[in-house]
């Protein structure tokens, strides 16, 4: 297995940070797959333990001016590692400034994605600042576990409002409740609602725009005067991390809800996709 790769854009190498921290919110531990075309970011615990999945696919020749890799064969040409975000992430911030960023598959003690940046110098000679990130290499059995996750059929699909006003309104709740419940009608209105034993608090969003996934969750159409409501209660701590650690400035944010059993947020942008998996708690 081989595999070397090099930026030399600022903006490519900041970018791939914003990933990398964004990831590293929802996630401490993650699978890295590498093929010939995309890098892969994977979280995949067990949903039926009340763990979420995340998918985060990054085309390669959007950030990497360079980019070499060997799979395992010629039949399987992929790698995938298991690597903790926070230490990738605290090798990737000296890199803010760089004049180049490249990571390679080194063996040392321990199989490790090594990275280095070079930094600018007021010296003819640059100065490179070296990371050793452990790794682990999963073995070729245990790939099916880390493939894109398969998409259920959401009964309502639709455009958020702008994730920094959403953010906010989960970190204010979040101090009053464990869950927030997140509902959304055929009409273009989500709300977001917590409940105690003293209080009841919710949240109006109103004219979003319906996805072309979005579909009913029964089969006749809503009359005027009976809306139909589709609804998930979620972890919202789990969620406030999610939107906390966003930094990809995404084009556009799909939220698609299976009723009372998921949501799904979709975060599209020119470089690369998102998708954060949140299974329902219940009540």
């Amino acid at each position: 297995m081989k595999f070397r790769g090099k930026m030399v854009e600022i903006i490519c190498i900041q970018q791939f940070t914003k990933v990398v921290a964004t990831v590293a919110k929802v996630a401490k531990i993650v699978a890295l797959r590498l093929s010939s075309s995309h890098l892969f970011l994977v979280l995949n615990e067990q949903v039926v333990n009340g763990g979420t999945s995340m998918w985060c696919s990054l085309r390669q020749d959007r950030f990497f001016n360079e980019y070499n890799m060997e799979g395992v064969s010629a039949e399987n040409n992929e790698i995938y590692l298991e690597l903790t975000t926070e230490n990738l992430l605290r090798a990737l911030k000296s890199a803010h400034s760089a004049k180049s960023l490249k990571i390679k598959l080194t063996k040392k003690h321990v199989p490790c994605l090594t990275v280095e940046v070079e930094l600018p110098s007021l010296v003819s000679a640059s100065r490179i600042v070296i990371h050793d990130v452990p790794v682990a290499v999963i073995p070729r059995r245990l790939w099916d576990e880390f493939q894109e996750p398969r998409m259920p059929d959401f009964d309502i699909s639709f455009y958020m409002p702008h994730l920094k006003t959403v953010r906010n309104v989960i970190d204010r709740m979040k101090n009053l409740s464990s869950y927030v419940t997140v509902s959304a009608s055929q009409e273009g209105e989500m709300t977001l609602t917590v409940e105690t034993d003293l209080v009841t608090v919710k949240t109006y969003f109103k004219d979003l725009e319906l996805s072309v996934e979005g579909k009913n969750v029964q089969s006749q159409s809503s009359s005027s005067d009976c809306l139909l409501w589709v609804e998930a209660r979620v972890d919202i701590r789990k969620l406030s991390q999610f939107l906390v650690g966003q930094q990809i400035n995404p084009l556009r944010v799909i939220c698609n809800i299976v009723h009372n059993k998921m949501i799904h947020l979709f975060l599209l942008h020119d470089d690369l996709s998102l998708q954060y998996f949140l299974p329902c708690i219940a009540s």
